[in-house]
């Protein structure tokens, strides 16, 4: 079940209809994603911390608030910029971005809402500032793209950990999983 992130980013590209034309309107508004980039940190992280589990997650240690709001900004950006044209390099920093937001606990159930948050603050921003739909549109995207990176990395993560831990093949577990959805 291991994911292959240029494989997972080519599929989503298709999936949302990302493409050439929303690149060039993201990359011709990099500098401005740059610079709004810590503010959306600010309100991605104000929405966390207002929850109890979170603020404790956000909190452990001196500097990891402030390494995650650098992060955040960098990811930011990079929406902007797509690193590398939105290749590999783009695929693999959002994969490792995923693994990052399992293993130290920030689940979906935190960072949908949050991902909305920001979603709902840089929408007035680009009214605010008179950006256009087309930028709203390919911003939406790629911020849904990034987005199902993170939830893919805790099904492959979770799937993975019963895999080994019960020595269950793939396709039993999945037979086990409709199974289960089925009766609920």
């Amino acid at each position: 079940m291991a994911l292959e992130p240029h494989a997972f980013m080519s599929a989503l590209e298709k999936r949302s209809s990302f493409t050439d034309e929303d690149k060039a309107v993201l990359k011709s508004h990099a500098n401005w994603g740059l610079e709004i980039a810590p503010q959306m940190a600010d309100h991605f992280y104000a929405y966390l911390e207002r929850d109890q589990e979170m603020n404790a997650i956000l909190h452990t240690g001196e500097s990891r608030i402030h390494r995650l709001r650098q992060t955040f900004t960098e990811w930011f950006h990079e929406m902007f910029t797509g690193i590398d044209e939105w290749g590999p390099a783009y695929a693999d920093r959002r994969w490792k971005i995923g693994l990052v937001h399992v293993r130290i606990g920030i689940g979906p159930q935190h960072v949908v809402p949050a991902m909305a948050t920001v979603i709902h603050e840089v929408g007035k921003r680009l009214q605010t500032e008179g950006k256009t739909e087309a930028l709203k549109d390919s911003l939406s995207r790629i911020c849904m793209i990034d987005l199902a990176f993170i939830e893919q990395a805790y099904v492959e993560v979770s799937s993975a950990a019963v895999l080994q831990e019960t020595g269950w093949t793939e396709g039993l577990f999945r037979r086990l999983i409709t199974t289960g959805a089925r009766s609920m």
